[in-house]
């Protein structure tokens, strides 16, 4: 199959049809392809659709950035089974929300504006140049799975809720009175006292009958079932394992160089600085200030513009092409006249003028004979992949037509649709798109020849499918036992604690319960607040939460750390002085407004989202990452948000 496509892709019908197909591109515009129709939306708000292929491709940039982040493979199933696929539609409703209510409110930056702001980012620059590649934006993009026109648009969205967040906070500024009141809840001083019983002060309980374990067992039935594994022969053309360590010839390296000179080379780069002037008059008067060495910034503010300044940039790095072309006439320190550019009159000062420079022919020559022996590795790849297919379609098996390319089939240990092995470790030399298509095939089963990226291909066979299933109780009885035991002392000192509770429920005094107990000495803490409380050990943070949520004379339990409750009693709440109050509220004031700062855009959020009624389709998009569309959220199918 693969190489009957890429006989396909060298033959003139492709040419032809490629070409048609960019014509029609340039005819029509690439936008309409990407639109998507009312009945292949995941969400749709207003005038606004998310396609269920736009859907797909987030979600599995989401995975792989996930991917990255744990540093081992994620199943989509998995990523799914954990809410990343709602948490993705969310996403996706959220941003097409405020999109919709900035542009119905007229808040829409220009064409231009969001053209500035896209040349300005820096995975769009040329390597050697330093400034904005076209080819370099179009490969980033599709490196993402997305196309200029979707990017665009999104910038669009960022870009406009971006100004309209500023203009609001700029101006935002917490009302004393909630600051006063944070402040008051934080120093507010509570009394408390409490004692703590653990496990050894309840009987130990009788090893668990098998009826007990086998019961304890099917409870814990998700946990413990083991998944789905299988055993896989994998067979892999990459250029890193090809030796391209043989001589290459002098005219090949010469050849290359000259091929390759103009791009090597370092072009010149200078520092400078751009005021836009209005007419001659105040670019003479700005020339001559800037001549005496006045500051750039503080003449650009006194005629009421921004400066615009490049530091160490090349020629094509200068927005205006033709200030960039007087730019780089002049000398360094030398300041122009007016300057008529394309975007208006500007002056211009250079600073630091750092010449271009091309490499000589030893200088380049590593680099260059590494880039042949990574094209003849990749050559050397291609055409054993080629020999591999063609023996492969001619009814050899993988390992038969792995021998004839002269490339080595490894046989995996069983291996988890996530990557891991039985005993949850990362099986190397998987990617989760190998075991996508491994976990797709039937036992005996072998893929075609895969294109895995980077000039790398592979295929793999299915030996042994090991079905997912719960391991045998003598294999996990310890444990199992042991858990059982835990759970059971868990039960029996929770009961104990809520037991002893009640008798101070009923009266009795603290002192008395605790020494009744078998548990630890009473403890007292007296003066706590919430701002110093969680820098002492001594108190657990699960007893200091209980502490804090109890109502005055309220008796509390509270889990502590590993087999242990606690059992007490809040004693006195206490306001602060209103002076130490006073002290705080202001510094606090500036601390709680970016919180309240979010709270008001959560508040825009559901109101636009009332506004817009969002429509979200659950079941076409999990449908669409290949996932049985009725394992939705409870009324999520079809509802709006």
């Amino acid at each position: 199959m693969l190489a009957a496509t890429r006989r396909f892709a060298k033959s003139w019908v492709a040419l032809v049809l490629i070409g048609l197909l960019i014509v029609s591109f340039a005819i029509f515009g690439i936008n309409d392809v990407f639109r998507a129709t009312p009945s292949d939306s995941v969400v749709s708000v207003g005038s606004r659709n998310i396609s269920a292929a736009e859907f797909r491709q987030t979600f599995e940039n989401a995975r792989r950035n996930a991917e990255e982040r744990f540093g081992q493979p994620i199943s989509t199933e998995f990523a799914a089974q954990n809410g990343l696929d709602r948490q993705v539609v969310d996403d996706l409703v959220q941003k097409s929300v405020f999109g919709e209510i900035m542009h119905r409110l007229g808040i829409r930056p220009s064409g231009k504006l969001v053209a500035e702001e896209i040349r300005k980012i820096p995975a769009f620059f040329d390597p050697i140049t330093g400034a904005f590649d076209r080819k370099a934006y179009e490969q980033a993009l599709q490196g993402v799975g997305a196309t200029p026109a979707q990017f665009e648009a999104e910038r669009v969205d960022g870009i406009a809720q971006q100004h309209f967040g500023s203009a609001i906070a700029s101006g935002f500024t917490a009302p004393r009175a909630y600051a006063a009141l944070t402040v008051l809840q934080a120093l507010e001083e509570r009394d408390a006292a409490f004692f703590v019983v653990t496990g050894d002060s309840v009987p130990r309980p009788p090893p668990p009958t098998e009826a007990q374990l086998a019961a304890f067992m099917k409870e814990n039935a998700a946990q413990l079932t083991r998944p789905e594994y299988r055993v896989l022969t994998l067979v892999r053309f990459s250029p890193d394992a090809v030796d391209a360590a043989g001589p290459i010839s002098e005219d090949e390296i010469k050849a290359r160089f000259d091929y390759r000179k103009d791009t090597m080379s370092q072009p010149e780069t200078r520092s400078l600085v751009q005021i836009p002037v209005k007419d001659a008059a105040t670019a003479q008067t700005v020339a001559q200030r800037l001549t005496k060495g006045e500051a750039p910034e503080a003449i650009a503010k006194s005629i009421g513009v921004e400066p615009v300044i490049y530091e160490d940039k090349p020629k094509t790095a200068v927005a205006d092409r033709k200030v960039a072309d007087a730019a780089f006439q002049l000398a360094e320190g030398q300041v122009s006249g007016a300057i008529q550019g394309d975007l208006g009159l500007a002056v211009v000062k250079v600073g630091k003028v750092t010449p271009g420079r091309t490499p000589t022919l030893d200088e380049a020559r590593a680099v260059i004979e590494a880039e042949l022996r990574q094209e003849a590795a990749a050559k050397a790849v291609y055409e054993k992949s080629e020999v591999y297919e063609q023996a492969h379609t001619s009814g050899a098996n993988l390992a038969e037509a792995a021998q004839k390319a002269g490339v080595p089939a490894r046989t995996l240990p069983a291996v988890s649709k996530q990557g891991l092995d039985e005993k949850n470790q990362p099986v190397e030399g998987v990617s989760q798109q190998m075991l996508e298509v491994a976990f797709d095939l039937p036992e005996g089963g072998e893929s075609d020849l895969q294109d895995a990226g980077n000039g790398e291909y592979y295929a793999v066979r299915v030996e042994k499918v090991i079905k997912a299933a719960m391991p045998p109780l003598e294999e996990i009885r310890g444990p199992l036992t042991q858990a059982w035991m835990q759970r059971e002392v868990r039960n029996a000192l929770q009961a104990k604690a809520e037991t002893l509770a009640a008798r101070l429920k009923k009266g009795e005094s603290l002192e008395a319960v605790a020494a009744s107990a078998g548990g630890s000495p009473l403890q007292r803490a007296v003066g706590l607040n919430r701002r110093t409380a969680g820098q002492s050990s001594q108190i657990p943070p699960q007893i200091l939460e209980r502490i804090f949520s109890a109502r005055p004379g309220e008796t509390f339990t509270a889990t502590g750390q590993g087999l242990a409750v606690a059992i007490g009693k809040l004693e006195a709440v206490r306001a602060p002085q209103l002076s130490e109050a006073a002290q705080f509220t202001e510094g606090v004031r500036q601390q709680v407004a970016p919180g309240l700062f979010e709270d008001m855009i959560a508040s825009l959020d559901r109101a636009a989202r009332g506004k817009l009624k969002p429509k979200v389709e659950y079941g076409r998009a999990r449908q669409a990452l290949g996932l049985d569309p009725a394992e939705t959220p409870a009324g999520a199918q079809g509802a709006g948000q």
